[in-house]
């Protein structure tokens, strides 16, 4: 479902019970700083509403949303992390940069999150405008970042109960 059709802070709880535990790496791009820090803001949030402690959730920036996968493996790879959020924000420009990286960072976040066995959220987004980033970061669309720790919450809840 497009986020146009559904707001993107909406979520039901199933699977989220018993995850006061678990450790939270959240990865932020400095670029498009607006919108990458309301949606971190929306992820924290996200996470202390749910029982996860304030001393359970780090904060890592990257230059620019390319570099989250090499921070989300660097994150991965740590015993103590049980989840990384990768948070970004790629505007569609004039050339075809917006493709490769869209493209790449797409391809290497889940390449993380398969070889580490562990939730590695893609929280990036990839707007036309402006306009439509902030919509989705906070805005009529609700926060990507919401979604993105309620996605790293259930499924560390869906492998607790494997």
């Amino acid at each position: 479902m497009a986020s146009n059709l559904k707001n993107l802070s909406e979520h039901s709880g199933k699977n989220m019970k018993g995850l006061q535990d678990k450790k939270f790496a959240i990865v932020v791009s400095e670029w498009n700083e607006e919108v990458t820090e309301s949606l971190y803001n929306g992820a924290y949030e996200t996470l202390l509403e749910n029982g996860i402690p304030k001393e359970n959730i780090q904060k890592h920036y990257v230059p620019g949303s390319f570099e989250l996968s090499l921070a989300a493996q660097w994150m991965a790879e740590r015993n103590e992390v049980d989840a990384v959020i990768c948070l970004g924000c790629v505007i569609q420009g004039e050339t075809k940069h917006f493709d490769f990286i869209c493209d790449a960072v797409a391809h290497g976040i889940t390449n993380v999150s398969l070889k580490y066995n562990k939730p590695v959220i893609f929280g990036v987004l990839t707007p036309n405008t402006q306009q439509q980033a902030l919509d989705r970061a906070g805005g009529k669309h609700g926060n990507k970042g919401d979604e993105a720790a309620f996605t790293a919450l259930k499924m560390l809840g869906l492998a607790k109960g494997l």
